[in-house]
């Protein structure tokens, strides 16, 4: 559970949340299609397919029917973009990104995507990536980084943009207030959010970590086999001499 006191990160209160979708069509509440991400012009593609919202077509395991998702389904969007396009890193990004110097690697190169956050809803709270910028806003950094509410006046002045799989796992319906904010990967507890995704640092690790065990024992087998060979030539020269 993430502190509920002081924390490296403050909690941003009564936030209006929408949900929304990889793939999710343009309508006229939302203007803007889905199957591309402000950081992912290929969101859709590198997702695996379209993330659909009907309950009725999700499993209990909070993804949809009909394939595993490549990238972690428990996903948001907040209202900033810390880059102009996909070559120039926005100046704002540079002064009030609390993480900016230590992720920076390269201009055009987000250093928010996959940024973890904790959303409370009701006594429960889910774990999930900022993968997209939105609702209706991708420049407000003063609530964001800062201590303002929302610009955005649509949707009831939705500020977050939460995944089916954050909504199936809060009980949380579209329009509701809720709370988030920041976390460390080291905050994040095992939950579903850690199962799915090359994009998603739990993946990644256990993936390194059975790479490493395989690579030890491929390395431990060769040992042994050299082991083995040294032994027979050894024997065989053995018995040559003493006949």
């Amino acid at each position: 559970m993430p502190q509920m006191g002081y924390a490296r990160y403050p909690w941003k209160l009564d936030i209006v949340a929408t949900v929304f979708w990889v793939g999710e069509q343009p309508t006229e509440n939302n203007p803007t299609p889905n199957h591309m991400s402000s950081w992912d012009t290929e969101w859709m593609k590198n997702f695996g397919g379209y993330d659909d919202p009907d309950r009725a077509n999700r499993t209990d395991n909070f993804t949809p029917i009909g394939f595993t998702p490549k990238q972690n389904p428990f996903y948001v969007a907040l209202p900033y973009n810390d880059l102009v396009d996909y070559n120039t890193t926005k100046s704002s990004a540079k002064t009030r990104i609390p993480w900016f110097k230590q992720k920076f690697s390269r201009e055009g190169k987000s250093v928010l995507k996959g940024t973890w956050l904790a959303i409370r809803y009701g006594n429960r709270i889910c774990y999930a990536q900022w993968e997209d910028c939105g609702p209706f806003e991708t420049d407000d950094v003063d609530y964001v980084f800062g201590s303002s509410r929302p610009r955005n006046t649509s949707n009831n002045g939705a500020g977050l943009d939460v995944s089916p799989a954050v909504r199936d796992y809060l009980g949380m319906p579209s329009m509701s207030r809720c709370d988030w904010r920041f976390v460390d990967v080291s905050e994040v507890p095992a939950g579903p959010w850690r199962n799915w995704g090359t994009n998603n640092p739990f993946v990644q690790r256990q993936q390194a970590d059975q790479a490493a065990q395989k690579t030890e024992i491929g390395n431990r087998l060769e040992e042994l086999r050299k082991m083995r060979d040294e032994y027979f030539k050894q024997n065989g020269n053995s018995q040559v001499r003493n006949r």
